[in-house]
């Protein structure tokens, strides 16, 4: 199980973009455990250089500052790299509701300037994240690829429009592209400031400081959350995939449903605390209930996640505990 039995020529060269980020720092860190070289792509305009830091003195590491919205960036960056793994992107769907050309330029027109560098330098398969939010409002659970609903944000729009010009690279252009479709991951390095943040790291930052956090809603939406650890894998097996799975997308999630009000208060018990929440409105464009069915990703991509929900907060609240400190 897990990805530690997955193996690529011992010069392979990857490529991370938004490697500065929680989930692209979290992959360069296993990829260099491993023993691959690994370039890091990211303008830092979320990511952050304290993600990355650790690995400076490291010689197979190379980070390079740029922007995917830049065409010459990205052929520069691909010039020689086996694996693209392109995490780069701006998430948020509140955000992408008030910024919607942005998101444009940047997830959708920065995602096609990285498959045409990708193209160009022979890259052998080019992995990229999408996401659960291309499911909108399609009401039936589990969430399984093939019956997607109305889009409800420009931040799912965007991440469909890549999951549709990879399936044109794949098609036209022979480029091996797998579409990753997170749900809710969560784990070490993801941001818990901000009035973006996500709601796991968020609501241990504000418990651990005796805050009182805000639940957005009842409490009883939804969520599949997804432990870093298994999004490291799907990358891996996916960048080991057959040809066959090519240009396609894939649910990438533990396959669990967890509702936001119990894990506040399983928060509250693990941290010994007993903060009441307060009660938001609705974020707009939010999905109520989301849950995968990974079998597909199993079958495809051999995908078979080993961290539990329940592993996962454990392992997530003791790094906050020590970084957060």
């Amino acid at each position: 199980m897990g990805y530690h039995d997955v193996s690529f020529p011992e010069n392979s060269v990857f490529l991370v973009t938004g490697g500065a980020g929680f989930i692209g720092s979290n992959l360069c860190e296993a990829l260099l455990r491993m023993g691959y070289t690994v370039r890091c792509l990211d303008d830092l305009s979320t990511g952050k250089q304290e993600n990355v830091d650790l690995f400076l003195d490291n010689p197979r590491y190379t980070f390079i500052r740029g922007d995917v919205k830049d065409p010459d960036v990205c052929f520069s960056a691909c010039e020689g790299v086996d694996y693209v793994l392109h995490q780069a992107a701006w998430g948020s769907v509140p955000r992408s509701i008030e910024m919607p050309l942005f998101y444009c330029a940047n997830n959708i027109t920065g995602t096609l300037n990285m498959l045409e560098a990708a193209r160009r330098s022979g890259v052998k398969k080019f992995v990229y994240a999408s996401s659960s939010s291309v499911y909108g409002d399609e009401p039936v659970l589990p969430k399984t690829e093939g019956r997607e609903g109305n889009l409800l944000s420009p931040y799912a729009l965007t991440k469909r429009c890549d999951e549709e010009w990879a399936k044109q690279y794949t098609m036209h252009y022979g480029l091996d592209t797998y579409g990753l479709r997170y749900f809710n991951v969560f784990g070490p390095r993801q941001n818990p400031d901000g009035a973006y943040a996500a709601v796991i790291p968020r609501f241990i930052r504000q418990l651990l400081s005796g805050e009182r956090p805000t639940i957005n809603g009842d409490g009883k939406q939804s969520r599949d959350f997804t432990y870093i650890e298994n999004v490291i894998e799907a990358n891996l097996k996916a960048c080991a995939a057959p040809r066959e799975a090519a240009g396609q997308a894939y649910n990438i999630a533990y396959g669990g449903r967890e509702y936001l009000i119990d894990i506040y208060y399983g928060l509250t018990k693990s941290l010994g605390v007993t903060t009441e929440p307060l009660f938001g409105p609705d974020r707009p464009g939010d999905i109520k209930h989301s849950n995968a069915n990974i079998e597909k990703a199993r079958r495809m991509l051999g995908y078979d996640p080993e961290w539990s929900f329940a592993r996962g907060i454990e392992a997530a609240i003791d790094w906050y505990r020590e970084h957060l400190a």
